[in-house]
């Protein structure tokens, strides 16, 4: 299966190699820790009311979950900076700016990236995300759409898009 843009995850070779440090961790030793506490608890005898191992077992989920999640993110993973765009068109790793139905005084400006790369200085959008899948390949003076949670559609004016420099 080919890669789209939209697929690709990219990461900073720091985001990247604490992502790969925490899921080692959450692999070996705090997998081995969550297994003892299980395993202490099921001693403690009967299971139906014992809170120590539901709380140990709800950790367990938690832990697997997250797990799962971070070997997705770094299988997609491509470390350093995303292509810039040179014609101004949206895409992952980009600073973007809209505005809303087509309103110049209604805007907001957010990086298009995943989470781990999400930065203090600006909000971050998934490019999975409904306004971020709705953005990605429109380009500057273009208007995009996106579905709200409730269902209905919002009209967005692509007004700048700019390679993230973090």
């Amino acid at each position: 299966m080919t890669q789209t843009s939209e697929d690709v995850t990219w990461l900073t070779q720091e985001a990247y190699t604490k992502l790969k440090e925490e899921l080692a961790y959450l692999s070996g030793p705090a997998r081995e820790e969550v297994t003892a506490k299980i395993a202490a608890a099921r001693e403690e005898g009967d299971l139906r009311e014992n809170g120590g191992y539901h709380a140990a077992k709800e950790e367990q989920g938690k832990q697997e979950l997250r797990i799962r999640q971070l070997t997705q993110l770094l299988e997609k993973a491509k470390v350093g900076e995303a292509p810039a765009s040179a014609d101004g068109t949206v895409a992952p790793g980009m600073v973007v700016t809209i505005a809303f139905d087509g309103d110049e005084d209604d805007t907001m400006t957010f990086l298009l990236a995943s989470r781990e790369y999400a930065s203090a200085d600006v909000e971050t959008y998934s490019p999975q995300s409904p306004l971020g899948s709705g953005v990605i390949g429109h380009k500057v003076g273009e208007d995009a759409e996106y579905e709200l949670p409730n269902g209905k559609k919002a009209s967005v004016t692509i007004l700048k898009a700019e390679p993230y420099n973090g």
